[in-house]
């Protein structure tokens, strides 16, 4: 393809409006045009290892032929057909997700992410009305977590720079603090600190009324929010609250699933059993638009009431499109055939292995991995742990990215917290990939000292 460069840049400047990004019209975008495995080439030729999956999506990797011929396949047999009836390729693959969740839930598929946990909030409102608990309409998260862009879904968010100039959102949604066991109080163990991070869920619960509380919702670990890994206890303790109290513990998988922690859903690192699973991004490993709201049988029997407006009022117009479906089930089978999700787990423990010695490092606070997942908190002091101010932080990313590594960081989260390198390359990353980003990256830190 013949491609004038600058044009397509100025082009690119005058019709395109990006995502998280500042408007910056003397620093054109880098405009990618192919991938293959791990890697992506842009328009001039350079070729990056993608260090952060797209947006943490592209588990199975770029140019998978097998997953454009599924969709294709699919376009040319049946293209369109919504939901408020059916179609093969949703059948299967809401009985193959309800096989990788290993229990009894009903799908509801939807675009995003951020359409699966409006409709998560939207079932359980609806089902606690339904079993004669109508004031039971909040919802808890956590600071510094994030589960979405509507309005709805960024009311969960614990993120204040997200919401910033978009308030006021959906009511009804309190924070309590993460269990960032980097920055737990002194003299308090791991343990402890992470036990009573979740009893101020009990504590919320009971000072709003317990009767007032839908549900809890969180990631098995905060992603985006700066890759806070929490202890098992703490998974103990929140899932012991919120049977306690008949609340419903809501999932969030959209990062953490599909092999990404190692296991095919990242709750299943800590045995527990959710009331509603959320899932988008490695589901098509990024390649069409889908996502899921996985429901445990019992709630979805609450919606067969013959009743006037006992039925679920939602509607997605594109969601569990026949060709994403596909896609998705054949995705699915690739995790499966070539061991993505044991490999994984291996490339995550060798990344640490690669990186820990960083922790000596006068910039290095705390690494933080999952699976293939990985926090690096940079901090000016180490005995204060005060963030590394942004500008440095972003210098290092802009110098990974000269040295053709791409990796990212917890931008426009919460006010000077934005100090987390963030790393979550492919699951089909080779091991010579897996060198290339360790070596770069302690590489471009060992030769930043603030």
């Amino acid at each position: 393809m013949d491609l004038n460069i600058k044009e397509m840049q100025e082009k690119d400047r005058q019709y395109l409006w990006h995502a998280m990004s500042p408007y910056q019209e003397e620093v054109p975008s880098m405009i990618v045009t192919s991938g293959e495995g791990s890697w992506i080439t842009d328009i001039s030729g350079n070729r990056y290892l993608d260090g952060m999956s797209g947006l943490w999506c592209v588990n199975a990797g770029y140019g998978r032929e097998e997953l454009a011929k599924a969709a294709y396949d699919q376009l040319t047999v049946m293209p369109y057909y919504p939901l408020t009836q059916s179609h093969l390729p949703a059948i299967q693959l809401a009985e193959k997700i309800n096989e990788w969740l290993e229990g009894d839930y009903v799908i509801f598929f939807s675009n995003s992410g951020s359409d699966a946990n409006e409709t998560a909030f939207k079932i359980a409102r609806q089902y606690y009305n339904q079993t004669e608990r109508p004031n039971r309409s909040k919802f808890i998260s956590r600071y510094r977590a994030y589960h979405g862009n509507s309005m709805g879904a960024l009311a969960a968010t614990g993120q204040a720079q997200r919401k910033y100039k978009y308030e006021p959102l959906g009511s009804g949604f309190l924070h309590v603090r993460p269990p960032d066991g980097y920055r737990r109080p002194e003299g308090m163990t791991l343990e402890q600190f992470n036990v009573q991070c979740a009893r101020d869920i009990e504590e919320m619960i009971l000072w709003e009324g317990k009767e007032t509380i839908a549900g809890v919702i969180m990631e098995p670990v905060i992603t985006g929010g700066g890759m806070i890994v929490p202890h098992q206890i703490y998974f103990d303790e929140v899932q012991r609250i919120c049977r306690e109290h008949q609340v419903l513990l809501i999932i969030d998988e959209v990062i953490c699933g599909f092999g990404r922690s190692g296991r095919k859903f990242g709750h299943m690192n800590y045995n527990v059993k959710p009331d509603i699973v959320t899932m988008a991004k490695g589901l098509t490993s990024g390649y069409l638009p889908l996502s899921a709201t996985a429901v445990r049988r019992e709630i979805f029997e609450a919606f067969k009431d013959r009743q006037p407006y006992s039925h679920f009022r939602h509607v997605n117009t594109f969601g569990g499109s026949p060709a994403p479906c596909a896609l998705a089930l054949k995705n699915l089978e690739i995790l499966e055939r070539e061991g993505l999700i044991e490999r994984s787990r291996i490339l995550g423990e060798r990344l640490y292995d690669g990186m820990k010695d960083l922790l000596d490092h006068p910039l290095v606070g705390d690494i933080r991995s999952f699976g293939f997942l990985m926090g690096i908190e940079l901090v000016k002091d180490k005995t204060t742990k005060e963030p590394l101010p942004l500008p440095v932080v972003t210098r290092i990313i802009a110098e990974c990215k000269a040295r053709h590594l791409i990796i990212g960081k917890n931008g426009d989260t919460v006010a000077g917290y934005n100090n987390v390198l963030t790393i979550s390359p492919p699951l089909v990353t080779t091991d010579e990939d897996l060198e290339f980003i360790v070596l770069t990256l302690k590489a471009v830190i060992n030769q930043i000292r603030g």
